[in-house]
């Protein structure tokens, strides 16, 4: 069944952008990420325009990040007062990006960098979190505690000034770092439509030492918020957010998010991150691969403003 989609200017088949909708839904339940990693690329390989890909998809993530904030909130597993400090720079973080987004598109160089930044991006972050994965496993074989965050730890961002202490995480770091995380995380999700539950989590537990039972409702709360932002600036500046798009996989990322938190509750987390580090690190050598491959048509034609 084919349905046109307006703002992509292309006829596709509606079961398939549900079963995607699906499909990625039921990884990001399982793993706890927004999945936007995985469903701008997919887009993207079925012919949807890179740049309609990503202002499209940071409504999904929006709608999957509410939900599970939302569970997170009644478990009481969110630090606001952190969540408020990543957000204070992750918004602007957020409107850099965009307006480099409208920049690089004006340029016709938008398809390029996303394309350049999504390859170096998960290929780099999936062989980091196999690597991870692969230690912390051979750890428990051996019968050794194999956790991400060591009590009483400390690292160079620690010795920063402009301390803060949270109560709810429990720790006692710098504004610093957690205003160029949220900045970080907002700039990257409006270029590439990723929410950076991926990065995000990681860059809390390893630099900020924030505990686990906290930090995935945290990032939840940051990725809801800059991701929003995204979709009203993108669609505002570029007008290129698909509606009927964004609400085919909005639906079916919900269903598949209730399926993949049942599963994901079923392993341990070690083995969790390493199937998570062996999706990302294949997604990006897919993409590597569309980039060096000879496109089955050489030359293309484009309306240009003012011609």
């Amino acid at each position: 069944m084919q349905i046109y989609l307006p703002i992509a200017d292309l006829p596709v088949n509606i079961f398939l952008v549900l079963g995607m909708g699906l499909a990625v839904g039921f990884i990001s339940g399982m793993f706890g990420i927004g999945g936007g990693f995985l469903m701008t690329p997919l887009l993207i390989f079925v012919g949807i325009p890179p740049a309609v890909a990503v202002a499209s998809v940071t409504s999904h993530i929006a709608a999957s990040s509410f939900t599970g904030a939302l569970s997170y909130w009644r478990k009481r597993a969110i630090d606001l007062a952190l969540a408020m400090m990543l957000l204070s720079s992750g918004i602007l973080g957020t409107a850099t990006g965009v307006y480099l987004f409208t920049l690089l598109r004006e340029v016709d160089q938008l398809d390029l960098v996303i394309g350049l930044s999504y390859v170096t991006l998960l290929t780099t972050v999936g062989a980091l979190m196999i690597k991870e994965s692969v230690q912390a496993e051979l750890r428990t074989r051996k019968g050794q505690a194999a956790t991400l965050r060591r009590p009483g730890s400390h690292n160079w961002v620690h010795g920063l000034p402009l301390k803060m202490r949270f109560k709810r995480s429990k720790i006692y770091v710098s504004a610093i770092p957690v205003w160029g995380i949220g900045f970080t995380i907002g700039f990257i999700g409006a270029i590439l439509g990723i929410g950076g539950g991926f990065l995000l989590v990681p860059m809390l537990i390893y630099f900020l030492r924030v505990p686990t039972a906290t930090v995935i409702g945290t990032s939840m709360v940051l990725t809801l918020v800059t991701m929003a932002s995204a979709t009203v600036m993108h669609a505002a500046t570029n007008h290129l957010v698909d509606a009927l798009l964004a609400l085919i996989l909005i639906v079916g990322g919900v269903i598949g998010a209730q399926f993949g938190a049942r599963t994901g509750q079923t392993m341990r987390a070690e083995r969790l991150r390493l199937l998570l580090g062996l999706l990302v690190f294949a997604v990006g050598l897919r993409f590597a691969f569309e980039l060096v491959v000879q496109p089955d048509e050489l030359f293309s034609i484009r309306l240009v403003r003012g011609e």
